[in-house]
């Protein structure tokens, strides 16, 4: 992410604020994120807790709605168990992991977002008992059982409906996964192992942010600056990649991955267990286990996939991001998603007034987003200016997902978008980097994952679908957020009003396809380093296996004391499927030169788009998605020259000699 900034040295005495204030009109989205939001002390409204769940208003209600789902939970078994086969099994089955999830997934969020600690910590503790819960479920023989007879009577099993007989074949899934086969004491073993690799992916993700401190006198006074002082010390958080200074730039490398040999233990311990489990159940490794259902399917297809990909890639150049910031002020790019959202399906963002209590920030904005015909589809909330206490990382948080309920509503899915963007200034609006506006269209396009879908269960809604799938949207989005069709909507001058010049989206575009060889090649090095990790052990430290694969496999070489994979935190949220970005962008770029290059803000491209793919989520198999909106399936040789051909300088050629 690149550094901002400010812009209040180019102007004297608040002239800036006064010029973009008075020259710029915004829409109501755009004035949403466009200035600080001030609210004044509410004395007469009642505090309705996060996200409006009333017991969340203080940090004590964490364990009422735990333990009120952990009774649900033991009710909707018992039910389960006594039902008869039918597609009343997959609905008390959606019910309980809805129940489950509900509370998992919003605690998950606070966990790494409330500036609260004592709400972080209630919180993780609350997705400890509820993880431990779901670990003793999928063992469950009983609870198996009940699924099982619905599966084996292909009569009745026959004559679901396929989002259904989906659905049931996952949960299915998640049992065998966790070694329902299994007799009783390796079963036991087996909920052991996911207990303890519950808490070593916790540990591991939080010392992945941790800082590390040097002492203030082994580096030069005049870059002190840069960095947190602690008294005697200096704390490097980061990388601090976008320093304009070489020497702030290596010190915060040689620092901020200096090896912990605690922490070292902890993600070796992680993939111990992780391997032990995978074998406990049945696999060859923990690669195969995760990666049963993708649609790589194998570790054998990833690696040769990966191979393909390294062994077609070239290097190339950049742009200066300043001299873009200026035309994408956060209004100007909220604006703009909102008209493509709009154009494209027909739903509008509305940003809304949180009641008391229902934010972590007064930062935090609220939006409802409304379809023309459906009305309401779902609520995301923005936390996307920095905090100290935030992470650093752009993410996006599941709080609910959306499923139909028994009264004939649908369960209206809400989501957390989390950035780390600048706040505006007195003279200035928030101002992003060409960057950032594509981390904001990303995250944005995960978020209209969940809000666009309408799954009959929540158990496959929006992002909940195999990973290498799911960042397909997203990253879709950032196709949208560098054509100039796109762009000329929204970008322009936050002083002047003037649009940012067709010949700066080209240089944009250009660029990305000269740094893109670079950065995939990069990607691939991540992808092969995750599958290695995940693979069949090796009696080495994990340093000296990313050593080797670094001078196999990377151009720059491996710098001394120094420890990356340490601070790799997808190594637990994406362990062994972190190729998953390289397969989604291999599917999001042939989607978007064969459906959306032509007229990428074409209404009856997009509906078909969200027909096709977005509505689903997880209840239909992905490449029969992807089949349905490329009239195709594609070959793991078309996901590779799919990926090389985003780096060809002539996309004109390519789309004409695709056409012949």
């Amino acid at each position: 992410m690149s550094v901002y900034r400010p812009l209040v040295c180019l102007f004297r005495h608040g002239t800036a604020a006064r010029a973009w204030r008075t020259l710029t009109t915004w829409s109501p989205v755009g004035a949403a994120f466009n200035a600080r939001v001030h609210r004044r002390l509410d004395i007469f409204h009642q505090n309705v807790g996060l996200f409006g769940v009333p017991e969340l208003s203080c940090v004590e209600g964490f364990e009422v709605v735990q333990d009120r789902a952990l009774q649900e939970t033991q009710q909707l078994v018992e039910e389960a168990c006594r039902c008869p086969p039918g597609v009343q099994t997959v609905e008390i089955f959606d019910k309980l992991s809805d129940s489950l999830c509900r509370v998992a997934d919003m605690a998950d969020f606070i966990k790494v977002a409330h500036p609260d600690p004592s709400y972080r910590e209630a919180a993780e503790r609350t997705c400890i008992n509820i993880g431990t819960m779901v670990e003793r479920l999928n063992t469950n023989v009983d609870l198996c059982k009940s699924l099982k007879d619905l599966l084996d009577n292909e009569e009745i099993f026959s004559k679901l409906d396929p989002e259904t007989r989906r659905v049931a074949e996952l949960f299915l899934f998640d049992f065998e996964i966790s070694g329902i086969h299994l007799d009783k004491k390796k079963r036991k073993e087996a909920v052991n192992l996911n207990v303890k690799l519950l808490d070593l992916s916790n540990q591991f993700l939080m010392s992945c942010h941790m800082p590390n401190r040097i002492e203030k006198r082994a580096l030069p006074e005049h870059i002190h600056q840069h960095f947190t002082k602690d008294g005697n010390y200096i704390q490097i958080g980061g990388l601090n990649a976008d320093a304009p200074d070489d020497l702030v730039r290596e010190v915060a490398y040689k620092v901020f991955l200096y090896p912990n040999e605690n922490v070292m233990h902890i993600l070796e311990e992680l993939l111990s267990c992780r391997d032990k489990l995978a074998r406990l159940v049945g696999y060859e490794s923990y690669a195969h286990r995760a990666l049963k259902g993708t649609m790589a399917k194998s570790p054998e297809a990833v690696m040769s996939f990966l191979q393909q990909i390294t062994d077609k890639l070239s290097d190339r150049f950049n742009i200066e991001p300043s001299l873009y910031s200026p035309y994408f002020s956060l209004g100007a790019c909220m604006e703009g998603l909102n008209g493509l959202f709009t154009q494209l399906y027909g739903a509008s963002l509305l940003a809304e007034q949180p009641s008391v209590g229902e934010v972590w920030s007064e930062d935090v904005r609220k939006l409802a987003v409304v379809h023309e015909t459906e009305g309401l589809l779902g609520y995301i909330y923005c936390d996307f200016f920095y905090r100290p206490d935030k992470p650093h990382q752009d993410c996006h948080f599941t709080i609910r997902g959306g499923r139909q309920l028994e009264d004939g509503q649908y369960q209206l899915p809400i989501v957390v978008l989390m950035l780390n963007l600048p706040h505006p200034t007195r003279s200035a609006p928030t101002l992003l980097s060409p960057g950032m506006m594509e981390n904001l269209f990303h995250e944005m396009g995960h978020a209209m994952h969940s809000m666009l879908g309408r799954t009959r269960y929540q158990h496959v809604t929006g992002t909940r679908c195999v990973t290498d799938f799911a960042e397909v949207p997203s990253i879709l989005m950032e196709y949208f957020a560098t054509d100039y069709r796109v762009i000329s909507q929204f970008a322009r001058h936050y002083q002047t009003g003037q649009p940012l010049p067709q010949s700066m989206v080209a240089r944009l575009c250009e660029s990305k396809k000269v740094c893109g060889a670079a950065d995939t090649q990069l990607q691939v090095f991540y992808a092969i380093m995750d599958q290695v990790y995940h693979g069949k052990p090796q009696n080495r430290s994990t340093t000296d296996i990313m050593i080797d694969m670094q001078k196999k496999y990377y151009g720059l070489p491996y710098v001394t004391n120094t420890a990356w994979q340490l601070r790799f935190s997808h190594l637990v949220g994406y362990g062994a499927k972190y190729y998953s970005y390289l397969m989604s962008r291999a599917v999001a770029s042939m989607v978007w030169k064969q459906c959306f290059y032509k007229d990428p803000l074409n209404r009856e491209t997009g509906e078909r788009y969200r027909r096709e793919m977005l509505a689903h989520g997880g209840g239909k198999e992905p490449m029969l998605m992807v089949e349905g909106m490329l009239q195709k399936r594609p070959s793991i040789e078309d996901f590779v020259n799919a990926l090389v051909s985003d780096l060809d300088p002539d996309f004109e050629t390519f789309i004409m000699d695709s056409e012949g």
